[in-house]
């Protein structure tokens, strides 16, 4: 059926555009031979064709654009014949003898255009004569498009201010009038399509009457496009008329569009000052309209007019702008109880925008704006719809963006309120975006108040949400959420102690309910920050009394030890002893050696219970080598207690390699360069031999399992810490041990047994070459060397 209309559609125009074509040959033939009786008869004929009703809109507009353009030609050929002498009175006279009105006004108004080009009278008098006379045409399509042309014909001779038709004082309002009087014919006859035709049809009327709009629209373009409107004219006379036919047709396509056209056209200075009109014909529209994209339109320019420079910014507080709108958006409100919630966000989002570019110091209307929408959505729990979670989203924004300063939202009591309406993925969104403006900018969150009020509103990050684990975030997008949360801990600092310490307590409240994917993350940034801070306190207490030094430092690492407790949920058994060892060394720089020991202890603890995976072990005992190394607060017996523990650990390493490498690590542990008190050449020695046995039985079960001794690297290591402690003056490592090792390595790469291994070889050359040129050095350093001999291998 609908393939059938079209099809039929499609044979008219063709049917309308021949004969209008047809006609138009006719015409040139007679406009070439200046036979003017019959150029007005065959153009009479070819204008009848305007007057079929089987045509859609965009189809009559195809055939109107063709009737149009040979109406310019027309014009052009009356202008020349008005020049050669013809009266263009009389020619005003004889078109009016065409047989239908239709074709006769479009010739009128075409002579009307030339009539008033010639100044033979007033232009407003033809003016007025044409827009009464188009009053017989009452078919909604064909007065359209009538009153579009006469629109077009006269655009450029209304007698207007310095116009070359200006009349007498009142020239203007005559202008204005025509205009004024033409825009609301055709928006009459706009409105009128909505009401014939089938009920059923109504979706295809909309859409026709959309197709339409503009030539409805243009008159108020035209209108804006009048130099003679000032602000007087357009407060008192224009702007009450345009309203007037806009609330009274009482056509929601209309007044939507109308007001739309109304906000674009005029100057936005005229919207300033005509504030409290505009808005106050909002509440009298039909309940279907969409006034709220149409007020959001105004604020976005009034935004805009405002943000181009302060020179206008005292207009709007003389006019109480913000009080106007904020009224209007109230009242719109509660005249459309069913506008959904997205709409209302939308509106106090243009009106936090508007207020951000007029009054950027008037914290209290952003406060007031949320709390608005905040009543709004009193009593509906969290939102579902999209839309309106993405408007509060960007509600919410807004001031950080303004400010650059998560401080400006601390302040606003109504925004964490907000906040509680938004589902789960939003408020991580939200969080998100609170996150990255602190990085962004820098923000250092300096009090504990704030911590907490800024951590409540992250709490989507930091906390597990109410939903199924399945839709989390991938692991890279939840890390990544994660290191974020983790850089915003580092940013926490106060230097003041108390202050610092109760902000630590208020992180940790929070971050502790993170679940086990959370902990590894953000745990370690918020131990660290608090060991920096600590040493940072130490150096600047140097002088203070010893128990008054060290009462703050204590109160912190009882609280770090509680967070690194917290670990043990996860469980993580590495990362704490990580951070365990940390805390140690932080104590030690402090000088509290039982606390110190303490965190030895609770390590130690973690790697005899939790830790049994061989590679784990290797790594943690290294970590716990290196530590202890670097402690200088121990005395002789809790040293001597934790190094014996450290070294009883490495030589029950499952793997000979492993054991052999933490053993003569364990030897830094009694020979510290900077401590006079560690200097234990005896136990250094142990500790080397004690690898070298070690190592040897690696070969031996190499050797009983594969039948080659394997490679020669470990001796290769062993000769390297000979060779750094005979460096270091430890007289039980002399050149003879130093000397016995190197052929031992020698003998054994000699052997048909020994495993080739490049690497092991590159290593024992590098060493010798080592050897070589501390000898070539001469001096005392030479002297040592001197008496170590050695030899270049060749395989």
């Amino acid at each position: 059926m609908i393939t059938n209309v079209v099809e039929d559609e499609e044979k008219w125009l063709a049917a309308g555009i021949a004969g209008l074509q047809q006609n138009a040959f006719y015409m040139h033939r007679a406009l070439d031979s200046n036979n003017l009786k019959d150029a007005l008869k065959y153009s009479a004929q070819m204008l009848s064709e305007l007057r079929t009703s089987k045509l859609s809109p965009h189809k009559y507009y195809e055939l109107y654009m063709r009737a149009f353009d040979e109406l310019r030609k027309l014009e052009m050929f009356f202008r020349e014949e008005s020049k050669r002498g013809c009266s263009i009175v009389e020619l005003y006279e004889l078109v009016q003898h065409a047989g239908n009105i239709l074709p006769r006004l479009y010739l009128l108004c075409t002579v009307g255009s030339v009539y008033i080009k010639s100044k033979e009278a007033p232009a407003k008098d033809i003016l007025k004569d044409l827009v009464e006379m188009c009053r017989s045409i009452q078919h909604p399509l064909r007065g359209l498009f009538l009153r579009s042309y006469l629109s077009q014909v006269s655009r450029d001779k209304l007698p207007d201010i310095e116009s070359e038709y200006e009349g007498d004082a009142d020239t203007v309002m005559d202008a204005v009038e025509f205009v004024l009087q033409n825009f609301t014919e055709m928006n009459k006859l706009w409105v009128r399509m909505q009401h014939q035709g089938l009920a059923q049809e109504k979706e295809k009327r909309e859409k026709e009457r959309s197709e339409l709009r503009d030539l409805v629209g243009k008159n108020l373009h035209v209108l804006s496009q009048i130099e003679g409107i000032d602000l007087d004219l357009y407060k008192d006379m224009v702007l009450p008329r345009v309203l007037e036919q806009v609330v009274n047709c009482k056509d929601e396509i209309a007044q939507g569009y109308l007001m739309d056209c109304i906000i674009q056209v005029f100057p936005d200075e005229y919207h300033l000052q005509t504030l409290e009109t505009l808005l106050g014909a909002c509440p009298q529209f039909q309940p279907s309209v969409d006034i709220k994209t149409v007020l959001a339109r105004l604020m976005e320019r009034l935004s805009t007019y405002a943000a181009l420079s302060a020179e206008v910014l005292p207009e709007f507080f003389q006019v109480e702008a913000f009080a106007k709108l904020n009224n209007a958006i109230g009242k719109v409100i509660e005249a459309q109880e069913d506008m959904p919630i997205a709409g209302v966000v939308t509106l106090y989002s243009s009106l936090l925008t508007f207020s951000l570019h007029v009054h950027p110091d008037r914290l209290d209307y952003v406060d007031q704006i949320l709390g608005a929408c905040v009543q709004k959505l009193s009593g509906k729990g969290k939102l579902k719809d999209n839309k309106a979670t993405k408007q509060i989203v960007a509600l919410l924004t807004a001031p950080l963006e303004k400010y650059n300063d998560i401080d400006t939202a601390l302040k606003l009591s109504n925004y964490p309120r907000l906040m509680q309406y938004l589902d789960d993925a939003s408020s991580k969104e939200m969080a998100n975006v609170l996150v990255q403006n602190i990085l962004k900018n820098k923000t250092c969150i300096s009090t504990a108040e704030k911590v907490e009020a800024l951590f409540e509103l992250m709490k989507a990050l930091i906390r597990d949400l109410d939903e199924d684990v399945n839709d989390e975030l991938d692991e890279d997008d939840f890390a990544e959420e994660q290191n974020s949360v983790a850089q915003l801990i580092q940013m926490l600092h106060n230097d003041d102690p108390e202050e610092m310490l109760k902000m630590i307590c208020a992180v940790k409240k929070h971050i502790l309910t993170g679940g086990p994917k959370r902990l590894p993350f953000t745990v370690p940034p918020l131990i660290f920050n608090s060991l920096k801070f600590v040493r940072r306190l130490h150096s600047h207490d140097e002088n203070a009394p010893e128990e008054e030094a060290s009462a703050i430092p204590k109160k912190f690492f009882q609280i770090l030890s509680q967070i690194i407790e917290a670990l043990s949920i996860v469980p993580v058994p590495e990362l704490a002893l990580k951070l365990y060892l940390e805390c140690a060394e932080a104590a030690n720089d402090s000088d509290l050696e039982p606390v110190a020991y303490e965190f030895f202890t609770q390590a130690y603890i973690l790697y005899e219970e939790e830790i049994s995976d061989s590679k784990a072990q290797v790594t943690a005992i290294h970590l716990i080598i290196g530590t202890l190394q670097r402690m200088h607060i121990f005395g002789v017996e809790n040293r001597d207690t934790l190094t014996h523990k450290a070294t009883g650990y490495s030589a029950k390493l499952l793997k000979k390699p492993d054991q052999c490498r933490a053993v003569y690590a364990c030897s830094h542990l009694f020979w510290v360069d900077d401590q006079d008190n560690i200097k234990d050449g005896e136990r250094v020695l142990l500790c080397l031999k004690r690898a070298l046995r070690i190592a040897n039985a690696a070969q031996q079960m190499s050797n009983a399992t594969r039948g080659s001794s394997g490679s020669v690297l470990l001796f290769i290591e062993i000769l390297n810490k000979y060779l750094y402690f005979f460096e270091k003056g430890v007289t039980q490592i002399n050149v003879a041990s130093v000397q016995s090792l190197i052929e031992l390595i020698t003998t054994e790469m000699q052997s048909e047994n020994t495993t080739a291994d490049p690497a092991a070889d590159a290593f024992f050359a590098s060493t010798l070459r080592y050897i070589q040129f501390q000898k070539d050095k001469g001096g005392a350093v030479g002297e040592k060397y001197e008496p170590i001999r050695h030899q270049v291998i060749i395989k």
